[in-house]
């Protein structure tokens, strides 16, 4: 699908961030993909077709042995190649530089980069203040460039922070430009990437016409079957197919009783309703309550809805005729996170983006429309597609459902409270205009009840907490800082419009990425 399409290749020697530099470049409407160094053979060279390459940032020393490298072929064939940390030192240590330890160069953190004398295009628009905030991260240093190689800025612990062979197109830097934390990191790779001749094709709208064509090719005259959650992920997968294959979709909404308030009746009115889509509605409620039933262990009651899921998903697919295929929505950080960059056999994507092994049970083969994608390019292809801003922006919701919002015991009663009051905080957030800026917001239900007295009576309930967090991709979070005025009428109205809440608490703690939900 993609040969169409100006390609840049990165060499991924293990950093952290190789994702953000991704991430960057097709801001800027250019298509790259990351694959790690020991995958790249002069035959993926000649197949791919690079018309530019960045080699990452990683953990090892070039000094060690057996360190990682990229093909010689890389500098051989003719087009412009970055070096970003570690890809610098490479890159010097491979075209005859030299690296050595940190004897007192090492530099982790924010740093301050000057220009030397002569400019190049590389930089166009930096050291306007006559120097540029970067961040480093590194031991070793280079204590020789290569020949060839110039000197274009410097920082206190690293002489060589930018360096460039103009001739041959080969472009250093010891910083990190994909952070944040360099705030004009940006500009940088825009300039290389101009340099290197991208127009920026990488839309999506372009993308929308050839997924489609890919999709045809693939399918063929075969059913496919989609789950649908009603997420983001899987509603773009859901539409772009039915528009390249129509009838031969068939989707399956599993229900499993832990959705929020009126959630099932507005994914069915959309789907079925709006789109005249083939859809299931697997009412299965009192299957998965009674199994949870008298379950209190998290990780207990995640494995039953996951056996659950499967279960049911298995049972209404067998239903549907001549399905040779299983739609999934994902996404390329889940592509990226299956492949072992140590050289290991390949990880399996996680375990929440997928249905579990189904695709081997029932003989069916894979169909991933955006396995391409970052999250905020899927929401930028089902603008594209005509899906409700209302819709595409709404917040992540996990697959266990309400299960990991009610520590504890599930119940009814719990779960009939829980989507009471959280959809009073969710109404209290989009009427203060709020909603855009959070990533996720929700009400737990705590396995306590607490005394409290309401008007002249004594009354026995549960208290609830709010969370509501900030992120760019959901891999780290921290807390969104509500007024007190906000928090105030938020909990009046939920004590006073939620029969079986009395008390309301407001978490404020930062979570890295497994805990941003509750269990």
């Amino acid at each position: 699908m993609t040969q169409e399409h100006q390609r840049l290749l990165i060499i991924d020697f293990g950093s952290q961030v190789t994702q953000l530099i991704a991430r960057r470049l097709r801001e800027l409407n250019v298509y790259c993909e990351i694959h790690p160094f020991q995958n790249v053979t002069d035959a993926f060279l000649a197949e791919f077709a690079p018309k530019a390459v960045i080699l990452s940032g990683g953990p090892a020393s070039v000094i060690d042995e057996n360190s990682p490298r990229p093909p010689a072929t890389v500098f051989e064939i003719d087009v412009p190649v970055l070096g970003i940390c570690y890809g610098q030192q490479v890159m010097m240590e491979v075209l005859g530089g030299k690296v050595e330890r940190g004897h007192g160069t090492a530099e982790f953190g924010r740093a301050y980069v000057t220009p030397k004398e002569e400019s190049i295009e590389l930089l166009d628009g930096w050291f306007e203040n006559n120097r540029e905030q970067v961040w480093m991260s590194h031991g070793d240093h280079v204590a020789k460039i290569a020949p060839g190689f110039e000197v274009y800025g410097t920082s206190p612990n690293a002489p060589f922070a930018i360096t460039a062979d103009l001739s041959r197109q080969f472009y250093a830097v010891q910083f990190h430009p994909e952070v944040h934390h360099t705030p004009n990191g940006a500009k940088l790779y825009e300039n290389f990437v101009r340099m290197a001749g991208f127009t920026g094709d990488w839309t999506m709208g372009k993308y929308r016409e050839q997924a489609i064509e890919a999709i045809r090719d693939q399918v063929g005259s075969s059913h496919v079957i989609c789950g649908l959650s009603g997420g983001v992920d899987s509603s773009v997968a859901a539409v772009l197919l039915h528009e390249a294959i129509g009838d031969q979709l068939t989707c399956v909404f599993v229900d499993h009783g832990l959705l929020r308030k009126g959630e099932a009746e507005e994914v069915v009115t959309m789907f079925r309703d709006n789109y005249n889509m083939k859809l299931i509605h697997a009412d299965e409620q009192e299957l998965f309550l009674g199994q949870l039933d008298g379950q209190s262990d998290p990780e207990t009651k995640r494995k039953i809805i996951g056996k659950l899921f499967i279960d049911v998903f298995q049972k209404y697919a067998n239903q549907i005729e001549d399905a040779k295929f299983l739609a999934q929505g994902t996404l390329y950080p889940d592509v990226i996170e299956s492949v072992s960059f140590s050289g290991g056999p390949s990880v399996t994507i996680k375990s929440h983006h997928n249905v579990g092994g189904l695709p081997e049970k029932m003989g069916l083969k894979l169909v991933e429309p955006l396995r391409e994608l970052f999250k905020d390019e899927v929401r930028a292809l089902g603008t594209e597609l005509g899906l409700p801003k209302s819709f595409i922006g709404r917040h992540p919701f996990p697959g266990p459902g309400l299960a990991i919002r009610c520590p504890g015991e599930i119940t009814r009663q719990k779960l009939d409270i829980l989507r009471e009051a959280d959809a009073v905080y969710i109404d209290q957030i989009r009427k203060h205009g709020l909603y855009d800026e959070i990533w996720q917001a929700f009400v737990a239900i705590l396995p306590v009840r607490t005394v409290g007295v309401m008007g002249d009576g004594r009354t026995y309930d549960f208290a609830c907490a709010l969370r509501a967090v900030t992120s760019v991709d959901g891999m780290t979070a921290d807390y969104y800082p509500f007024s007190h005025e906000f928090l105030g009428e938020t909990a009046t109205r939920i004590i006073n419009e939620v029969p079986g809440i009395n008390r309301v608490t407001y978490d404020i703690t930062s979570k890295p990425p497994g805990t941003i939900e509750w269990e």
